[in-house]
């Protein structure tokens, strides 16, 4: 099978080219060998390459900076998508995208979690540029699967884990939001979910593709250190207390994340819990480091 994945820098991107690695064959292409945005080159190096499935790792993600740079972001994530869907249609190609769980408005009671097929209201330009990528998608494709997760976390440059984990060992105490829900996700584990879907043939479509069960930044927090047996005291605050604290100024974040798995799930894909992702994540960083 011969598959091109996108943004191939980044850190989902290399778990996908690690689990899709034996037995296809592996297009790799980054800015600099593809730029998403330009339609036409995009159509020429699909029609020359004819891959099987594409799968788009390439986004702008900087949720605060896309405030500022609506044009840039909405260029990244719904005009590559959309460029890409149509040059796949050409070449009878499957695509593969990661969306997010910011296509919600994120201010569903928390004893609740979102469907699929759930009103999409998003309230930031990152989610709404999202969302018109997955809508191009839609208008122009009929074979894709849209993986929406959140809390994305791995191996190669900054993330969470790292940085709670930094600071706690430099640190007496810590002050995290806990009024922010959702699942911790592995970048490894969403990789093999991508993996499942396309060896499994489920049905295209969208689906949630979180790590299971759900937690808080706060808990997220205690769990990475107390998984180290770092002692730093962690104090929840409120989301208004911390910007109060932290003098930031931020696009509006998500109080409720937390996105359902039972579609995914009745197909047959298993999705790992998110503290057992935290587990397998700090052993591979320990190797890493080691």
């Amino acid at each position: 099978m011969k598959i091109l994945i996108t943004g191939a820098n980044g850190m989902l991107a290399k778990e996908v080219k690690e689990k899709f690695a034996k037995g296809n064959e592996l297009i790799l292409t980054d800015v600099a060998e593809l730029d998403i945005t330009n339609e036409e080159a995009v159509r020429k190096f699909i029609t020359d390459t004819k891959p099987d499935y594409i799968i788009n790792c390439a986004a702008f993600t900087a949720v605060d900076k896309a405030e500022e740079c609506y044009e840039l972001a909405n260029k990244i994530n719904a005009d590559g998508p959309t460029n890409l869907a149509k040059a796949a249609k050409e070449v009878k190609a499957k695509l593969v995208h990661i969306s997010t769980d910011y296509v919600f408005g994120g201010d569903l009671d928390v004893s609740k979690d979102y469907k699929e097929d759930d009103p999409k209201n998003p309230v930031t330009v990152y989610g709404k540029t999202k969302l018109h990528g997955e809508e191009g998608i839609e208008n122009n494709l009929d074979e894709y699967y849209i993986f929406r997760t959140a809390w994305l976390y791995g191996i190669g440059g900054n993330n969470f884990v790292k940085t709670m984990t930094k600071l706690g060992l430099t640190k007496d105490e810590l002050n995290v939001v806990a009024d922010q829900h959702g699942s911790p996700t592995y970048a490894k584990d969403l990789a093999q979910i991508i993996y499942q879907a396309i060896d499994k043939k489920i049905p295209y479509g969208v689906y949630n593709a979180t790590n299971n069960g759900y937690t808080t930044w706060y808990d997220f927090t205690k769990e990475i250190l107390k998984e180290q047996e770092i002692n730093c005291k962690v104090n929840p605050v409120t989301t208004d207390e911390y910007i109060k604290m932290m003098n930031v100024v931020q696009a509006k974040r998500p109080f409720n994340s937390q996105m359902s798995k039972a579609k995914l799930e009745s197909y047959g894909i298993k999705v790992p819990e998110w503290k057992d992702g935290l587990k397998r994540y700090l052993e591979e960083a320990k190797k890493i480091e080691e």
